[in-house]
């Protein structure tokens, strides 16, 4: 079978989470039949509550057609995904992880430390993820699309920093992250109007209070905030932070 140009990745990050989870019912239980292979697109019968004919291409998995009642309004539905699932996995089982959503970032609770290798593949990552939340300049048509690509490339960040390890290097991590993204925000053309981008870099703060709770050697990164003005103010809770630190450390 031809290689499509999308992987289970893209399709989890770049699906809403109900129509995800309900096409990995779907592919779990056997509902995606008489798979055929066309020329750069994938065809099969998808049984839900009447068998549906679908389609998707192999350049990307939401271009497609269903004759369920939301593929026949040229929305994304859960039988195209599930065909989509079906193509990238080869019919394979899903395990956990493949399943696992992570719309926010959180903390892992797990204190530890980043070999280099480790290190370069989160900093390499870091940068694929922000390849997706990109200055807007386009017609209205393909507002929505731009939208998604900015939610996209929060779940994909949100993934890898709810993975790290609490420690020194990870809070310097997360707080370069935070300023490419407020440089994004301030001079790099993107527009945030729905707040994602926002939202996502207010959680990453507090997953950064987290991390001071875990180790409070963390706490002396967010120096490098000070004298800063960012877009949303979002450094103040950190530098807080400093403050709280050097009145412990003063008080009699």
């Amino acid at each position: 079978m031809q290689r499509p140009d999308y992987d289970l990745s893209k399709i989890k990050f770049a699906t809403d989470q109900p129509t995800f989870e309900k096409a990995v019912v779907l592919y779990e239980s056997g509902k995606v039949t008489q798979f055929e292979e066309g020329i750069r697109s994938y065809a099969a019968v998808v049984l839900g509550t009447k068998p549906y004919r679908v389609s998707v291409e192999a350049r990307r998995y939401d271009y497609g057609h269903c004759n369920c009642y939301l593929g026949q309004s040229d929305t994304l539905c859960k039988h195209m995904v599930a065909l989509a699932l079906f193509v990238v996995m080869y019919g394979k089982p899903l395990t956990d992880e493949d399943k696992k959503l992570i719309d926010s970032p959180s903390c892992s609770g797990k204190l530890g430390k980043l070999e280099k290798e480790e290190l370069a593949v989160i900093k390499k990552s870091f940068t694929e993820a922000l390849r997706y939340i990109k200055g807007y300049n386009g017609p209205s048509r393909t507002w929505f699309a731009y939208q998604n690509s900015l939610q996209e490339g929060c779940k994909r960040l949100s993934a890898i920093v709810s993975n790290l390890p609490v420690n020194e290097q990870t809070t310097q991590l997360l707080v370069d992250l935070l300023l490419r993204l407020d440089k994004k925000l301030i001079s790099g053309g993107v527009d945030d109007s729905d707040g994602t981008v926002g939202e996502f870099i207010r959680e990453t703060v507090e997953v950064l209070i987290q991390y001071t709770k875990l180790d409070p050697k963390c706490t002396p990164t967010f120096r490098q905030l000070e004298n800063r003005e960012t877009c949303f103010g979002w450094e103040k809770p950190l530098l807080e932070l400093i403050s709280d630190k050097h009145d412990d450390i003063i008080s009699p």
